[in-house]
C-alpha cells in the first residue's frame, strides 16, 4: 500500500476542530521554507509555544508540529515570509474553517489594524493566499489565471467550484445522486459524493453494503444502510471525539494516519498505532514518512522495486482514463438534461410555477406532494411527471423521456437549464485537468522505464569508484539524484557573480549595501564601477578576498565588460524597460564620501573625481543558470559569466513580467529541464532566482 501525502477532506474535517482549539494563540513569526512549506511560530497561554506547519508541495499538510521536530530557520526571510511577518506578527489566531468539503483551509487571523485570511489550497498543484479585510489577494505563493477562477495579487479571491458535502446531505438526495450514477456503488460514493476512495470503501464496509454492486441492483435497504454510515462519520467528525491511528505496514514504514480507526485497514492486515490527538497522529506519521524516504538513498546500490512502481503508475493511468470516460458521461448526461427542459418548456414551467405558488400561499410540501398525486391519478400531466420533491432542498425532480430531471423551485426553466450547462462545462473542465494528469503519470511511467533502463545499464565497476569522484561528462539534467553540495559565503548576501575570467564582481542591494562595499570591502587594488543613469548599485571587482593581503592584478577586458554589464543591469535603467545603458569604471582612490564644501551627498552616494573609462551601449541582459558542478546553487549575472559556468541556463532583459511572477516562470522552466525535482527545490526555489532578477519587469528570452 502506498503512503498516503495528501490529507483528505475527511482529514481535513477533523483537523479544523482539533486546531480551533489554539484559537487566541499569538503569532510570533512566520517562515517559508522552498517554495511550499510554512512554519508558524505562535504562543499559546496554556500550551505554551505552538508551530503550525502547512505543506502545499508534493507533499499536502497542515498539523501542530512538535518543537523539537520543526526544521532551523532558514537564513534569509523570502518575500511572500517578511510579507506575512509584517501582516501577522502579534496577531490572534481566530479560528480556522474548512471550506465546503473541499481540501481548502481558511485560516483566520486578527490584529488590531487589520485582519487576515489565509487560504491553504491542499489540491492539485497546491497554493496559499493571502487574503485581506476584504477577499482580496495581497500574495500567492501561486499565480493561478484560469477560465474558472483567478488567484492573483489585487485579485479577489475565487474558491473553486462548490462540490456536494457528503455530510449534509440528505436521504432523498443521497438516493438521487446513486441512482444517477451507472456504475458501482463503491465508485458512486467516491466521486458523486466526494467521500474519496478509501471512506467510500470504509462506509460501504460499516454500512455491510457489498461495495461491488451495480447501482442498478441496489434498493432503499441499502440507501438506507448507507446513509446511516456517514451521519455516524458526520456525527463522530462534529463531535471531536477521536481515537486517531497511525498506519503501518510489514516492514514498520507508516501508510496513513487517520482522525479514528478503519475498518478497511484493519482488513488489510495494517498495524496500527494509538495517539492522545490527531496532531500529534499526523505530525507523526508526516515526520516517519519522511525519514521512510530518506531510507533508500542512504542504504545505497540496492535495487529500486522498478517493476512495482511500473505497475503502480499503469494502474493510476486505468484510474485516469475511467475517471476521463466518467467525466464525459457526467457532462453529456446534463447538457441532455438541458435540453430536455427547453424541450418540454410549457410543462417544465407548468411544474415550477404550480409548486412555487403553492409555497408563497404557505402550503406544507407534504400537502403539494399529495395533491400532485392526486393530480397524476386524474391524468393531469405535468403532475404525472413529478417524482419527487425535496423540501429541504427546495427542488422537484420531474421524468421527461425516462430521464429524471431535478429543478430548482424558486428559479424559471432557463435559470435551471443554464445551471446545468453550467455543471457540464464544470465537469468537461474537470475532464480537461484529468487530461492534464493522465500525460503526468504517462510522463511518470516513463521515467521510471528510463531509470530502469539506466541501472541496468550501469557498469558495475562503478561501486568501487570513491564517493565524491564524478565523471567528466555528466549528464546533470537526467539524473535522478544529483547531490547538493553547499557553502555560505561572505558576500553572498550581496548582489554577485564570478566573472568569467575568474574574479570576484559584488554589488549592493540597497543604499545600506552600496555604503557597506565602498566602507568595508572597496581596497586599493579593486575596481569600482557605476551607471551614468541615477539609482544603480556600487559595482566592485575585486581582486582579493577581505581576508587576504591586497594585491595589484591586471584585470582582463573581458571581466571589465562584465562587471559594466551587471552595473547597467541591476541599475534604474531596467526598471526603465531600456534594453542598454551605459557605465563607468574607475580606481578606488577616486571614490570618496567627502562632498565638495556646501554640498551634500546622500547615503550610499559617493564623489567621483579625476577621469573615468565609460563602456557606451551596454546591454540590459542577465542570464539565470542552474549549477550543478562542484557547488549546487543558482547563479545570475552577465550571460557570458554565467553560461559556461552552468548545467542549464536562461537568459532574461526588460519586460512586462514583474519580479516574482518571472522567478516563479524561471522555476517552472528550470522544473522541466531536471529530472531530479527534489534537487531543484531544495538549491532553486523562486525566492532563490528572484535573488539574482533585476529589480522591475521581466521577460524570458527564448
Amino acid at each position: 500500500m502506498d503512503p498516503k501525502r495528501e490529507l483528505t477532506s475527511v482529514d481535513l474535517a477533523a483537523l479544523v476542530t482539533e486546531l480551533n482549539r489554539y484559537e487566541g494563540a499569538k503569532v510570533d513569526k512566520a517562515y517559508l521554507y522552498g517554495d511550499d512549506l510554512l512554519r508558524f511560530r505562535m504562543r499559546d497561554f496554556d500550551r505554551g509555544r505552538v508551530e503550525l506547519i502547512l505543506e502545499v508541495g508534493d507533499v499536502k499538510r497542515a498539523h501542530v508540529a512538535d518543537p523539537e521536530r520543526v526544521p532551523d530557520a532558514p537564513g534569509r526571510p523570502p518575500n511572500f515570509a517578511m510579507m506575512l511577518r509584517n501582516r501577522l506578527s502579534g496577531a490572534d489566531f481566530a479560528g480556522v474553517e474548512q471550506f465546503e468539503f473541499d481540501r481548502i483551509l481558511v485560516f483566520e487571523f486578527e490584529r488590531g489594524d487589520e485582519n487576515t485570511r489565509l487560504v491553504v489550497e491542499l489540491f492539485g498543484q497546491g497554493n496559499v493566499a493571502v487574503l485581506d479585510e476584504t477577499g482580496e489577494v495581497v500574495q500567492s505563493l501561486e499565480t493561478v489565471r484560469l477560465k474558472s477562477r483567478t488567484v492573483a495579487p489585487g485579485a479577489q479571491y475565487e474558491f473553486p467550484s462548490s462540490r456536494l458535502n457528503p455530510l449534509t446531505v440528505g436521504y432523498d438526495a443521497l438516493v438521487r445522486r446513486m441512482e444517477d450514477s451507472d456504475t458501482d456503488v463503491v465508485r458512486t460514493l467516491a466521486t458523486q459524493l466526494n467521500l474519496g476512495g478509501l471512506y467510500a470503501e470504509e462506509v460501504c464496509t460499516r454500512a455491510g453494503v457489498d461495495k461491488t454492486t451495480p447501482i442498478a441492483e441496489a434498493g432503499d435497504d441499502e440507501y438506507r444502510a448507507l446513509h446511516g454510515a456517514i451521519e455516524d462519520l458526520r456525527t463522530r467528525l462534529r463531535g471531536g471525539e477521536f481515537d486517531p491511528r497511525v498506519y503501518t505496514d510489514d516492514d514498520g514504514a507508516v501508510v496513513d494516519a487517520t482522525p479514528f480507526p478503519l475498518e478497511e485497514h484493519a482488513r488489510a492486515g495494517l498495524d496500527s498505532e494509538a495517539y492522545d490527538t490527531f496532531n500529534e497522529a499526523l505530525d507523526e506519521y508526516f515526520h516517519r514518512l519522511e525519514l521512510d524516504a530518506e531510507t533508500p538513498e542512504e542504504t545505497g546500490r540496492e535495487r529500486p522495486d522498478f517493476e512495482a512502481e511500473i505497475e503502480k503508475q499503469k494502474r493510476i493511468i486505468a484510474q485516469q482514463e475511467g475517471a476521463i470516460e466518467g467525466f464525459e458521461e457526467q457532462a453529456e448526461t446534463e447538457r441532455r438534461r438541458a435540453e430536455l427542459l427547453y424541450a418540454n418548456y410549457d410543462l417544465v414551467d407548468d411544474v415550477i410555477s404550480t409548486v412555487r405558488e403553492a409555497r408563497e400561499s404557505g402550503v406544507p410540501w407534504d400537502e403539494i406532494r399529495e395533491t400532485l398525486a392526486a393530480g397524476a391519478e386524474q391524468g393531469i400531466p405535468a403532475a404525472e411527471a413529478v417524482v419527487d420533491l425535496d423540501g429541504a432542498e427546495g427542488t422537484v425532480t420531474i421524468e421527461l423521456d425516462d430521464t429524471r430531471v431535478e429543478v430548482v423551485v424558486d428559479t424559471g426553466v432557463e435559470k435551471n437549464a443554464d445551471r446545468l450547462y453550467t455543471e457540464a462545462k464544470r465537469i468537461e473542465d474537470k475532464k480537461e485537468g484529468a487530461l492534464a494528469a493522465i500525460e503526468n503519470t504517462r510522463e511518470e511511467l516513463e521515467a521510471v522505464k528510463r531509470r530502469r533502463e539506466e541501472w541496468e545499464a550501469d557498469d558495475e565497476d562503478e561501486e568501487n569508484e570513491a564517493e565524491d569522484a564524478e565523471p567528466e561528462d555528466r549528464d546533470w539534467l537526467a539524473m535522478e539524484s544529483i547531490p547538493i553540495r553547499t557553502s555560505e559565503d561572505w558576500y553572498e548576501r550581496f548582489r554577485w557573480f564570478r566573472s568569467s575570467d575568474g574574479f570576484l564582481v559584488i554589488g549592493g542591494r540597497n543604499a545600506d549595501q552600496n555604503e557597506e562595499i565602498v566602507t568595508k570591502y572597496l581596497n586599493k587594488h579593486d575596481l569600482f564601477f557605476h551607471t551614468q543613469a541615477h539609482g544603480g548599485p556600487v559595482t566592485v571587482v575585486k581582486a582579493t578576498g577581505p581576508s587576504e593581503p591586497s594585491e595589484a592584478v591586471e584585470f582582463p577586458e573581458s571581466t571589465k565588460a562584465e562587471a559594466a554589464q551587471f552595473a547597467v543591469a541591476y541599475s534604474s535603467i531596467w526598471k526603465e524597460g531600456r534594453f542598454a545603458g551605459e557605465a563607468y569604471m574607475v580606481t578606488p582612490d577616486q571614490v570618496s564620501k567627502t562632498p565638495e564644501s556646501g554640498e551634500y551627498i546622500e547615503k550610499g552616494s559617493f564623489v567621483i573625481r579625476g577621469e573615468r573609462t565609460y563602456f557606451r551601449d551596454v546591454a540590459a541582459e542577465v542570464a539565470i543558470g542552474i549549477q550543478c558542478e562542484g557547488e549546487t546553487q543558482v547563479l545570475g549575472g552577465p550571460p557570458s559569466a554565467i553560461e559556461d559556468a552552468v548545467e542549464t541556463s536562461i537568459r532574461v532583459q526588460p519586460g512586462r513580467y514583474a519580479q516574482n511572477d518571472a522567478a516563479k516562470m524561471l522555476y517552472r522552466e528550470f522544473r522541466d529541464r531536471f529530472t531530479d525535482q527534489k534537487f531543484l527545490r531544495k538549491v532553486a526555489t523562486p525566492d532563490k532566482i528572484q535573488e539574482f532578477l533585476p529589480p522591475g519587469g521581466s521577460e524570458l528570452v527564448e
